[in-house]
């Protein structure tokens, strides 16, 4: 700054700070709003090639990219019955060969520019997408289009593809949230084909004669949105357009006819059993209307009040007042068919029923009193002031234009959206919670430990308890579960294992151990290095039949103590240390914890593994105890195929085993010979594994 400048500033500040405090005027109350303005938006044209795809082009030269999105009614809405995950299935096909392509050579040909491309399917719609640079655009139109008029659909790929999907839905079942969103999805829903999920049997029976048929029925023109922007102009984009996609032809076939969804006439708990854990997940939703409704105006600014955000309702009293959880929100989901009104919480165990009455009580008093002037007048600002910061790119316009005509809104939708909601009053706001939050006619997904909460959610509403696939369970089906350790024990003796720890087929530690006799029983030692990350011995110590008898561990990680003294009881076990935890090192403390009969510390499950009785399509299950929680879970382990593996000690000829039922699935590959060791395991969703040495 130059000296005249900072000596006008520092004149204009004690002119400021000399006059008292008394006649400053302080504001006490936020300014009053200004005039509610358009949006500008960048220019965007729509129009229809001959073959029925739409095409909407909005042009801005901003920035030098240029984006394409096509979209077409062919999402999990469509899948037939029993073959739920197909949608998805082949939205992961399209960029997997397609036309003169690989998998390989399309990946190398859009990264070679510096693009993208992908490919997803949702409940309603398949969305292929690209961006480049605007002097690759003619590719990205080619590209776009060999995904979705001509994919290949390779052999290869498909089982790939399969793989994957059988590993995440795996990973899905130890993830509560996920185990929550997809029971409230199959018990709000019901037979209607937004209720039900893709699972392991219905991926199973996919073919590629299902994956092509559905490609060829429902990936059609006549229903096509194709939807251009950045820095490209009308006339091109329609002439790129009409290149790539016009000799595309074709119907779409009819859509399925649904079951309409179920209606509560009262709340209705639906508990999944998740042994062990710490939080409760809740869910409280219930079905609202199609998104062409006029309501949606004033339920969006509710639904805003409520828990749109951690101002809202739901995060200040559940968070803030009552530290019952880390968040609490809610939200509306539109979607072309039935859409539905969902607030969510994690919740300690122990407040679970104290959580979801109050969550309750939030919702029902949205519809049983207006909102105050103050709060109304506040989260409506925002939903309007937000909303020119979400088109201010052509891409950002493109995708609010494109949702508005899929969804089936008005032409003049974006362009109103601002002063629609500008002119929603808390009355109308009131009315809109009233029949689209229903808190006496909801349903409740509850997935926790329900052996801890089931007794207090009963008085809230009618309860049904199922496990994490929906299968009902009585009360006595809570407790620990006894499982006779069926081992091969005329093989059992002294053995060593030395396995390479492997990320991204680096080498990045190791892990020995040790199964030897010890006096009247057995020992297993086990000692492990990370890098410099993590470094851990453990010693298990059990009986001649195998029984536990004590668990000692320790270690650091990343430069904090881990430890853990366990022992073995009388049925029960007692066990302090640190271990780490969702939120990093966690105190560990527990006396009298059941460990049903035949139950292994989940530390000697490695060493066992060997003795169990592996044979093709063998699923075996395990009594685990979690010495390092203090519960009890049921561990199976299911042989789903056999392959050839090439590790440090050779090439061994396996048994591909999957591992459910603990926080985290694995996979292990068993040796087939009688010798059945463990050659190699890994969590099957990372890229991490131990590959045996030796």
């Amino acid at each position: 700054m130059r000296p005249v400048l900072l000596a006008a500033a520092r004149t204009a500040a004690g002119l400021v700070l000399a006059v008292p405090l008394a006649a400053q005027q302080v504001p006490t109350t936020p300014p009053a709003p200004m005039p509610l303005t358009p949006a500008q938006f960048p220019p965007f044209a729509e129009t229809v090639l001959a073959n029925g795809m739409r095409l909407i082009v909005v042009a801005s030269q901003k920035q030098p990219v240029v984006s394409l999105t096509l979209a077409v009614p062919a999402g999990a809405f469509y899948d037939a019955a029993g073959k739920a995950g197909t949608a998805e299935m082949v939205a992961g096909l399209l960029t997997k060969g397609a036309g003169d392509r690989t998998a390989e050579q399309i990946a190398a040909t859009i990264e070679g520019v510096g693009g993208s491309l992908s490919a997803s399917a949702g409940a309603d719609f398949l969305t292929v997408s690209a961006a480049v640079l605007g002097n690759d655009r003619p590719l990205a139109f080619s590209l776009v289009a060999d995904a979705v008029l001509r994919p290949t659909f390779p052999a290869s790929e498909i089982e790939l593809l399969r793989t994957q999907t059988l590993s995440a839905l795996a990973l899905a079942k130890s993830q509560p949230e996920a185990i929550a969103q997809r029971a409230f999805a199959r018990g709000l829903y019901g037979d209607h084909p937004y209720g039900r999920a893709a699972d392991e049997a219905s991926v199973k029976a996919i073919t590629r004669d299902d994956l092509v048929a559905f490609h060829q029925a429902r990936v059609r023109p006549n229903q096509a949105l194709l939807v251009v922007a950045g820095a490209i102009d009308t006339l091109e984009a329609r002439q790129l357009a009409e290149q790539a996609f016009g000799a595309w032809g074709g119907v779409a076939g009819a859509a399925p006819v649904t079951r309409p969804a179920p209606q509560r006439a009262r709340s209705e708990i639906l508990l999944v059993h998740r042994p062990g854990s710490v939080q409760s997940n809740i869910i409280v939703g219930n079905t609202t209307w199609m998104a062409t409704d006029a309501r949606g105006y004033a339920l969006t600014i509710a639904n805003q009040i409520l828990g749109g955000a951690s101002d809202s309702r739901l995060f200040q009293i559940l968070r803030e007042q009552k530290g019952w959880t880390y968040g609490a929100y809610s939200g509306v989901d539109r979607r072309r068919g039935l859409g539905a009104f969902s607030a969510t919480a994690e919740v300690r165990t122990e407040v679970t029923d104290s959580a979801l009455v109050e969550l309750l009580a939030q919702v029902r008093r949205m519809g049983a009193e207006a909102p105050p002037a103050d709060e109304f007048e506040r989260q409506r600002q925002t939903l309007v002031g937000r909303f020119p910061l979400q088109v201010e790119t052509a891409d950002a316009v493109a995708a609010q234009v494109a949702t508005a005509r899929l969804l089936g809104l008005a032409n003049d939708y974006v362009q109103t959206y601002r002063q629609r909601l500008a002119a929603v009053t808390a009355a109308q706001a009131q009315a809109a919670a009233r029949q689209g939050m229903r808190a006496d006619g909801a349903l409740i997904v509850v997935v926790g430990d329900a052996a801890k909460v089931a007794e207090r959610l009963r008085a809230i509403a009618p309860l049904t308890v199922v496990d994490v696939d929906g299968k009902p369970l009585a009360t006595e089906d809570l407790g620990p579960r006894a499982i006779a350790l069926d081992l091969d024990r005329a093989r059992l003796a002294p053995v060593s294992d030395s396995f390479a720890v492997l990320v991204q087929g680096n080498t990045f530690g190791y892990q020995v151990g040790a199964l030897e006799r010890d006096g009247d029983g057995w020992v297993y030692r086990e000692r492990s290095q990370l890098a410099t990350i993590a470094s851990q011995t453990t010693e298990v110590r059990m009986g001649a039949d195998l029984a536990m008898r004590a668990v000692t561990q320790s270690g650091r990680l990343q430069g904090q103590e881990m430890r853990l003294s366990v022992a073995y009881a009388g049925g029960t076990a007692s066990g302090e240390g640190v271990t780490p935890g969702p939120a990093g090192m966690a105190p560990v403390k527990y006396d009298g914890a059941a460990v049903p009969a035949g139950s292994v510390d989940d530390n000697a499950v490695l060493a066992l593994l060997p003795y169990l009785r592996w044979a093709a399509g063998a699923k075996l299950q395990l009594s685990v105890f979690e010495s390092g929680k203090g519960v009890a879970q049921v561990r199976t382990f299911e042989v789903v195929g056999e392959e050839t593996v090439t590790v440090p000690m050779g090439t061994v000829e396996t048994f591909r085993v999957q591992m459910s039922g603990a926080d985290q699935p694995a996979v292990y590959w068993i040796e087939k010979a009688a010798a059945h060791r463990v050659i190699k395991f890994g969590p099957g969703t990372q890229p991490i594994e131990f590959a045996r040495v030796r």
